[in-house]
C-alpha cells in the first residue's frame, strides 16, 4: 500500500455504524433498498446487492434498466444530475456514503469511474495521465507514476515514445486504456467501468479485457456491459437487472433479478427473467 492510499481521509468518520454491514474482507461496495428517480421518473427500484472485493463484477440487463444509473451511484456521479434522487443506502467498506457529509469528490478519488466513450483531456499523454495526481497534491516522483500507470494499463511500450503528444492522436482503443491510465495514477480501490469497450474494435476489446483481469489483484472492477460474451469471458459475478413488472401503468423501473456467479448465472439461472434475457427471449 503507497503511502498516500494509507493516509487517506475516511469519508464521514462521525456517521454511525450501518445497520447491515458487509462481512469484512467479502463486500467493498453494496446498495441496501436503494430506489432512485430522476424528476417523476423512477429509475431503480429497491435494489440490494454486495459488490465482492478483487473480483470483477459484471451489471447486464436490457436496454433502460438502469446499470449506468447504479453504476453512477457508487461514486455519487449521478448528484451532478439536477432532477436525480434517491432512498436507501450506499456503503464503501461498510461506510455510508449517501450522507450531505461525505465528500464526493474524496469518494470520487477511491472509486474512478472509465466511461463508455474514451474522453481524454487536449492535453498530451503524460498530462492526461498526471493531471489527477497533480490536482489532488502528489509529491512523488511524477515521471515514475506516469510510467507506472501507462504499464498498468498496457499502454506504455505503444506511447513510451509519445509522450509529449496530444492524446487525442492515439487510437479509440488506445485512448481508453489512457483513460484507465488516468484513473490508475489516483491509486483508486474500485473502478467502475460504464461499457468501456462498446465503441471499440475486437483487437482493442480483446486488450481491455486482458487488462480487467491483470487489473483485479490489485482492484475492484464493476462494468457495465451490452455483451454477454464479454460479461461471461470477464466477470466473476454478474448482476442481471430487468424492468419491472409490466402489469399496471407507468414508467418500469429497472429491479435486480439475479446475482450469481457468472457461471452459475449463464448456465443454471435461478430467476426465469434472467433466462430469458441471456437467450434472447427478451431485451
Amino acid at each position: 500500500m503507497s503511502i498516500e492510499q494509507q493516509q487517506r481521509p475516511a469519508l464521514d468518520a462521525s456517521a454511525p455504524a450501518p445497520a447491515a454491514p458487509a462481512p469484512a474482507g467479502d463486500s467493498v461496495l453494496a446498495a441496501r433498498g436503494l430506489s432512485v428517480w430522476y424528476g417523476s421518473t423512477r429509475a431503480l427500484r429497491d435494489i440490494s446487492i454486495e459488490i465482492p472485493r478483487h473480483r470483477i463484477t459484471a451489471l447486464i440487463g436490457p436496454s433502460g434498466c438502469g446499470k449506468s444509473t447504479l453504476l453512477r451511484c457508487f461514486n455519487r456521479m449521478n448528484d451532478l444530475i439536477p432532477s436525480f434522487r434517491m432512498e436507501g443506502g450506499l456503503e464503501f467498506d461498510a461506510e455510508g456514503i449517501s450522507g450531505a457529509e461525505v465528500d464526493p469528490v474524496t469518494l470520487r478519488r477511491r472509486v474512478g469511474m472509465v466511461f463508455q466513450k474514451p474522453n481524454p483531456f487536449p492535453k498530451t499523454v503524460y498530462h492526461n495521465v498526471s493531471w489527477g495526481a497533480r490536482i489532488n497534491g502528489y509529491t512523488g516522483d511524477m515521471d515514475e507514476l506516469v510510467e507506472r500507470s501507462l504499464r498498468r494499463a498496457a499502454l506504455w511500450d505503444e506511447v513510451k515514445g509519445k509522450l509529449h503528444r496530444s492524446g487525442l492522436d492515439l487510437s479509440g482503443g488506445q485512448q481508453q486504456r489512457l483513460c484507465i491510465a488516468r484513473t490508475l495514477a489516483v491509486e483508486p480501490e474500485v473502478i467502475l467501468m460504464d461499457e468501456p469497450c462498446s465503441a471499440l474494435d475486437p483487437i482493442s476489446t480483446a486488450r481491455v479485457e486482458d487488462l480487467m483481469e491483470d487489473l483485479k489483484d490489485d482492484y475492484t472492477i464493476v462494468i457495465v456491459t451490452h455483451n454477454m460474451q464479454q460479461a461471461r469471458r470477464t466477470s466473476d459475478m454478474t448482476a442481471c437487472l430487468m424492468l419491472d413488472d409490466p402489469r399496471g401503468s407507468g414508467h418500469r423501473p429497472g429491479v435486480l433479478a439475479e446475482f450469481s456467479p457468472t457461471d452459475v448465472l449463464f448456465t443454471t439461472p435461478k430467476d426465469p427473467r434472467t433466462e430469458a434475457y441471456i437467450t434472447g427471449r427478451i431485451g
